[in-house]
């Protein structure tokens, strides 16, 4: 699997570039399924925002990108209809657009449906995701981002990476994501990680982590 792991979306023509790099054809070409599941899980969330995210009428470029098919991967409602039918789904996907909201909400849908399973599986499939839909695949979130609680209590997500993400820094809506407040909350983690402001992505592939940006970012060791 690659990833995309943007704060906010398809912002720029480097992050869209990147994004066409990672699927090897054009998007006209590229099939691919959104996800809103994040969403719901966060105070903020609503099936207004849902409904923004999936008809691409948000501020956040995902599903309005120009796709050859877009379908809808509703993760909540997997565990009742059975591997047998969605499955193939998303083997035909070649891009799974995944919405933010509640990173914790998200990363315990993905564990029930069965899809963080098969991740690992679909070497071809490119991930892209949207705030929380990219801290689901680091392996803390971190104790700031912490809203939704887990069965395990504990702010643990997928692991798919080794560093945690900082998303929104410096976002004029959001007083609380400062720069020094990023350097405090990854004081508290005990992997790498990095800030990232909403013009900026972490690409990975094939194991190699890659930083598109057209804005501010920062990593911070260990």
């Amino acid at each position: 699997m690659k990833l995309l792991l943007t704060s906010a979306g398809v912002k720029n023509a480097s992050i869209h570039d990147a994004l066409v790099d990672l699927l090897g054809k054009p998007i006209a070409e590229s099939n691919a399924l959104c996800i809103p599941t994040a969403g719901y899980g966060h105070p903020m969330g609503s099936p207004a925002g849902a409904w923004r995210f999936i008809t691409g009428q948000a501020s956040t470029p995902m599903c309005e990108l120009g796709w050859k098919s877009m379908g809808v991967l509703e993760l909540t409602a997997l565990p009742s209809i059975g591997a047998e039918r969605w499955v193939p789904w998303v083997r035909e996907a070649d891009v799974l657009l995944v919405n933010g909201g509640d990173a914790l909400y998200l990363c315990h849908w993905m564990r029930q449906s069965g899809l963080a399973d098969l991740l690992p599986s679909l070497r071809e499939l490119v991930w892209v995701g949207l705030s929380a839909g990219s801290m689901v695949m680091t392996p803390r979130i971190g104790e700031d981002f912490v809203g939704w609680q887990s069965p395990t209590r504990s702010d643990g997500t997928l692991g798919i990476v080794d560093f945690s993400i900082f998303p929104h820094l410096d976002h004029p809506a959001l007083p609380e994501n400062t720069m020094a407040d990023a350097e405090n909350w990854a004081a508290s983690l005990s992997n790498p990680a990095y800030a990232i402001d909403d013009d900026t992505a972490i690409k990975v592939s094939d194991g190699v982590v890659e930083i598109v940006s057209e804005g501010s970012w920062r990593l911070f060791s260990a």
